[in-house]
């Protein structure tokens, strides 16, 4: 059976697409061809007449470049807001049924998809529409990325919750990611005190700018159960 991820962040510039890169690049390295999915991104810049999103870029190369750009965000606006409010800022009004539509051709085409919301589970990414809601609607399992740092405890319990009481499920796994270079007190400890909180839910730490997502322990149960393998 194929798979379906959504990745969320328990806050926003945590490293989810840098995590769902790797993540893609380690599915690719099975010989396993993957979709990358990003419905919608705000922060994009112009190029060429084109709006381009910085994480839809790295996502698709990161996947060995599936299908095309325009495939990978269909819905791209220049604002560095959320997705709802960059889109009123054009004028324009971000398009549900087109974010549900778009996922069609990696479906179609692809056993694996990963699937980046924008911000975390109860961030909009359009008007009365949020990252969870997306999640619930594709009944997708659910990968959190959170930023190993002080805060990551509370930030991360809350989003396991918001799974729980709006999915009806927990993630599959949690990712504790080091978004600065020196790291902090707290990276030692934030591990243990999670794991004493959502019991047996794998939980891996990922380093700054790590090459591999294999780098990081417990990253091939992590992969199998991104992949619903029998292993996982």
């Amino acid at each position: 059976m194929g798979s379906l991820t959504f990745i969320a962040g328990t806050d926003t510039d945590v490293g989810k697409t840098f995590v769902s890169s790797l993540l893609a690049a380690a599915i690719l390295q099975r010989g396993l061809p993957v979709g990358v999915y990003k419905p919608v991104a705000s922060g994009c810049w112009l190029e060429q007449d084109e709006l381009v999103s910085g994480d839809a870029v790295a996502l698709w190369q990161a996947a060995g470049k599936p299908l095309d750009l325009e495939h990978v965000c269909p819905q791209r606006f220049a604002a560095a807001l959320s997705p709802p409010r960059a889109a009123e800022a054009e004028g324009k009004l971000v398009d549900v049924d087109r974010i549900l539509s778009g996922l069609s051709p990696w479906t179609e085409g692809f056993d694996h998809v990963l699937i980046e919301g924008a911000g975390g589970l109860l961030s909009p990414l359009a008007d009365d529409f949020l990252n969870a809601d997306l999640a619930g609607e594709l009944e997708a399992d659910v990968i959190l990325v959170a930023a190993n740092r002080l805060g990551v405890v509370n930030h991360t319990l809350l989003s396991v919750e918001v799974c729980r009481s709006r999915l009806g499920r927990d993630p599959i796994a949690i990712v504790l990611n080091q978004v600065g270079r020196e790291g902090c007190e707290s990276m030692k400890t934030n591990r243990g005190e999670i794991q004493r909180y959502v019991g047996r839910m794998p939980i891996i730490e990922v380093g700054f700018e790590q090459q591999s997502l294999l780098e990081s322990a417990g990253a091939e149960e992590f992969i199998g159960r991104t992949l619903r393998t029998p292993s996982a």
